[in-house]
């Protein structure tokens, strides 16, 4: 009877709604592996949106709150991106033997990847700007308490990743392989002497 239900709904075809989803979600999945590679435009991007959305805050004098909640998940990703994935086996206070493994090059894997990083960023930006043009998430609060807490914040936050770092030796910044330049060769090659007297 199970086998009878199952091989119903196996020949079953989809309705005309789940179609429309799946269409729509795999052109935007081959719009986001498209975009992939272009990492400078990508960034550009999401200052283009991110100064939209301070300026719709600037000009309606409104949605602090939601400014200051995107601004503590924009702060939460960039710590995500500037961790290493192993932070928390390099956090361990406790004893250990001391072993040369320690002091071996272990490359810096992040905690967030810059792709998600960008998307995560890009996709609480939209929604935040959203959320402006809906009257009733504008609460009314005292903005100088909120710029002055997310400062604060801010500092203490970075202050702690930059220990972190200094710590556990590490820097999140870093573009790919070092090229080394050999020596140069300014011997000629054999041929070439008697080529240039003929």
């Amino acid at each position: 009877m199970i086998d009878d239900l199952k091989s119903e709904q196996a020949t079953k075809p989809p309705s005309a709604v789940s179609a429309f989803w799946h269409n729509i979600s795999m052109r935007y999945q081959a719009a986001l592996d498209k975009c992939t590679p272009f990492t400078t435009g990508r960034w550009v991007g999401f200052c283009l949106l991110f100064l939209l959305f301070a300026l719709r805050i600037i000009l309606v004098q409104g949605f602090y709150i939601i400014a200051y909640a995107l601004g503590i998940y924009l702060l939460n990703l960039l710590i995500g991106f500037l961790t290493p994935m192993d932070a928390v086996s390099l956090d361990e206070d406790g004893p250990s033997l001391p072993t040369r493994a320690s002091e071996e090059f272990r490359p810096f894997i992040r905690r967030l990847p810059e792709f998600k990083f960008w998307y995560s960023s890009t996709r609480a930006t939209v929604i935040s700007l959203f959320c402006t043009l809906v009257p009733a998430f504008d609460i009314p609060v005292f903005w100088p308490i909120l710029v002055m807490y997310f400062f604060l914040l801010f500092t203490l936050t970075m202050k702690r990743q930059i220990k972190h770092m200094i710590k556990h030796r590490y820097i999140p910044f870093t573009y790919g392989k070092p090229q080394h330049k050999g020596r140069e060769d300014n011997a000629s090659p054999v041929g070439s002497q008697h080529a240039a007297k003929s």
